[in-house]
C-alpha cells in the first residue's frame, strides 16, 4: 500500500468530483434545491460537456457525453469515457474523484496514466487511474497545477439560503463485493474520503461538518448532500 504519512498538512485534498448524467438534465434538480450554478464547458477531443456547482473549497461537476464520436475515438479510448458514461448498462462507476495537485500526492500518482487533452498547453497533462480492471471504482485523477489561480476564481460560491460552504467529508457507496488493490486504502488513510461496499452506487457529500443536520437526496444523480 502507498503510504505518505498522516496529519493535516499531508492530506490529499479533494478538488472536485464528477458524476456522469443524461445530458446534464439532472442538474436542474440541484438548481431547484437552491444551489447556484456556475460556468460549464466542453472538452474538445474527449467529447464531454459539463455543468458545475462551486463551493468555497470544491466543485461538483455534472458530466455527460456531448460528442459520441470523440468519446469513442482512438485518442480518447484509453480514458474509457464512453464506457463510464454508459454506467447504467455495465458495471462502471459513474463517478470521478479529482485531488488537488500538491506535492504530497506525487507518490500516489506516480504510476497513473498521463494523458494530454488537445485543449491543454503542450507539456500539461492530467494524471488518471482509469481503474479499468476494477471499474466499480471511480476515476482517481488530478489536473495540472494552475499557478496563482484557484479553480473557483470568479465563480459563484453562495447558494441562496442554504448556507452550504465547505466540503468536509466524502463517502462513496460502491456497487461491489470487495475492493481489490491498494488505491482505496491509501486514499482513505490520507484524505477525508471513505469507500463503502454497497448494493448500489451512491455519493454522499458532507458540507460544514453536517452542522444543520439536513440531508437532501438526488436519486437521478445517485447523490446525497448532507449539510
Amino acid at each position: 500500500m502507498f503510504c505518505f504519512g498522516h496529519g493535516k498538512d499531508l492530506l490529499m485534498i479533494v478538488d472536485h468530483i464528477f458524476i456522469f448524467s443524461n445530458k446534464g438534465l439532472e442538474a436542474d434538480e440541484l438548481v431547484e434545491f437552491g444551489l447556484t450554478e456556475g460556468s460549464g464547458r466542453t472538452h474538445p477531443g474527449i467529447g464531454t460537456a459539463n455543468r458545475r456547482f462551486f463551493f468555497e473549497n470544491f466543485y461538483l461537476e455534472i458530466l455527460w457525453v456531448e460528442n459520441e464520436s470523440e468519446a469513442k475515438s482512438e485518442n480518447s479510448s484509453p480514458l474509457k469515457i464512453w464506457e463510464r458514461s454508459n454506467f447504467k448498462n455495465n458495471n462502471y462507476s459513474p463517478y470521478g474523484l479529482c485531488f488537488e495537485n500538491r506535492a504530497n500526492s506525487d507518490q500516489f500518482f506516480k504510476k497513473s496514466l498521463k494523458f494530454q487533452p488537445e485543449y491543454y498547453p503542450q507539456g500539461k497533462y492530467m494524471e488518471v487511474f482509469i481503474n479499468e480492471k476494477h471499474p466499480y471504482l471511480p476515476w482517481f485523477f488530478r489536473l495540472p497545477k494552475i499557478a496563482g489561480k484557484r479553480r473557483n476564481m470568479g465563480e459563484p460560491t453562495e447558494h441562496n439560503s442554504l448556507d452550504i460552504k465547505k466540503l468536509t467529508k466524502t463517502i462513496f457507496e460502491l456497487k461491489a463485493t470487495k475492493f481489490k488493490g491498494d488505491l482505496t486504502g491509501s486514499i482513505q488513510s490520507n484524505s477525508a474520503v471513505e469507500f463503502i461496499i454497497s448494493s448500489k452506487n451512491l455519493l454522499k457529500l458532507e458540507f460544514d461538518n453536517f452542522q444543520q443536520g439536513k440531508i437532501r437526496r438526488f436519486k437521478k444523480l445517485n447523490l446525497e448532500i448532507h449539510y
